[in-house]
């Protein structure tokens, strides 16, 4: 790695060539903090290591000079002669740290090793945003049915916006892709995309995690708790489940929605965010609002655009194409050799009404990619299509096929779980609250 150091004393100067040296860094160093500008704009630094007071251009002006400049350098700033004031002023320029001069050899290389640490963390961060960005790529995801395909350009056309979006869907649809991709398409891409079940956090908890706390707010509050409303500034938080938000809550959200500020638990002040919601849902919030268990101006904020998205047995026609796209996907993750779908089983794939939509579809894929050691993949490896199907067994009804499945599941699930409803919910991969509204409604 490559150090610029600027100080307009000589010793200080050979100095810290010889101890950065002694860890394997590269120096270059300058009397002169304008012609070390100079440099900077031929020759790549990792790290600069400046002094404030210097003749002519001092590390403050520096500093602004940079900024102006629009360069991103990580910047350590020395001087005999610090204030806390001084420091201030040099964070607020961008500055990475400050260090008083006279310093100890081991303080200036410890610095630096942090230094090193937070750029490998930051491009880390940028590789996994940039990867993430890519896999989300709108252009990914595979579909040749009508419907989907104005969904797609209705992602496109409100990525960019700050505007609530509520998306709508039977479990497995693919609810959370689409929320993925109208981040990472929009101009919030390289802010934080936050996920919040609202199903899987107890009602007493969400608050606080939703907003944050205060030390002291209540018994167990130990520390101040960023909230991830502000973990997800600048970006946009998914609410998935929303329809699970309890009532006291519902208002609280509200606020934030309306005001863009939010009030850590045991706070006086609100805090602004510019935060993007998007919110996720199996049920009918217009039937919930109607019962009175959804708030009805919550709904029409949160329902400013509404994506509605359809489930798996209406778009057959998808079906080889995400069958194929699991196959290779869990191809290259198991290092396997890309595995073909016999005919026999391509037709049993689109024939089934798959129940738990595109989820179930790939966890099928997946265990058979596991379980199949032949080149390709034929009916007798996809069990759950090998027996009866629900709709022979419910006529022709695909709403009487689908609760006949979604029962059956759950109950394999209950009798693997020992009747354990938590444990039973996660493998489900439904809330606590939508099972046991499920195991009522089926008499379970």
């Amino acid at each position: 790695m490559r150090i610029l150091i600027i100080d307009d004393e000589e010793s200080m100067r050979h100095m810290l060539s010889v101890i950065l040296r002694k860890e394997g860094y590269e120096t270059v160093s300058f009397a002169d903090a304008a012609k070390a500008l100079e440099c900077l704009e031929n020759e790549y630094f990792d790290f600069i290591l400046s002094d404030i007071r210097m003749p002519g251009m001092d590390g403050v002006a520096f500093l602004k000079a940079l900024k102006e400049r629009g360069a991103s350098k990580t910047v350590i700033m020395m001087s005999a002669y610090g204030t806390m004031d001084t420091a201030i002023e040099c964070m607020k320029l961008g500055a990475y740290d400050f260090i008083s001069k006279p310093f100890k050899a081991d303080e200036i290389i410890l610095t630096v090793k942090k230094a090193e640490e937070r750029e490998r963390l930051r491009k880390e961060n940028l590789r996994l945003r940039e990867e993430a960005a890519r896999e989300y790529d709108i252009s990914r995801i595979r579909t040749s049915d009508a419907g989907m395909l104005a969904i797609l350009e209705l992602v496109k056309k409100v990525s960019d916006y700050s505007t609530s979006v509520l998306i709508t869907g039977e479990s497995g649809t693919g609810k959370e892709l689409v929320a993925r991709a109208i981040h990472y398409c929009g101009s919030r891409a390289s802010s934080p995309f936050v996920v919040v079940n609202c199903g899987a956090i107890p009602g007493p908890l969400l608050e606080s995690e939703l907003f944050g706390h205060v030390k002291g707010a209540f018994t167990d509050a130990h520390r101040n708790k960023t909230g991830l409303f502000q973990e997800a500034d600048g970006g946009t938080i998914f609410l998935d489940e929303a329809g699970e938000l309890p009532l006291e809550l519902q208002v609280k959200l509200l606020r934030v929605l309306q005001e863009g500020e939010v009030r850590r638990v045991g706070d006086n002040k609100p805090g602004k965010v510019d935060t993007r919601v998007v919110a996720a849902t199996i049920k009918d919030l217009r039937a919930e609002v109607n019962k009175g268990t959804f708030r009805d101006d919550l709904f029409y904020r949160l329902n400013v655009i509404e994506i509605k998205l359809p489930p798996l047995r209406e778009r057959a026609g998808d079906i080889p194409a995400l069958a194929e796209y699991f196959v290779g996907k869990y191809s290259a993750r198991f290092g396997k050799g890309c595995k073909k779908i016999s005919k026999e089983a391509m037709d049993a794939l689109t024939s089934y009404p798959w129940p738990g939509n595109i989820r179930e579809l790939e966890n099928v894929i997946e265990r058979a990619m596991i379980l199949e050691e032949a080149g390709t993949i034929g009916k007798g490896s996809l069990p759950i299509l090998s027996g009866p199907r629900p709709a022979e067994a419910q006529g022709l009804s695909i709403k009487k096929a689908h609760e006949s499945t979604e029962r059956e599941l759950i109950m394999k699930a209950l009798e693997k779980t020992h009747n354990n409803r938590t444990k039973a919910a996660a493998l489900l991969e439904i809330s606590h609250r939508a099972l046991l509204y499920k195991i009522k409604s089926y008499g379970l």
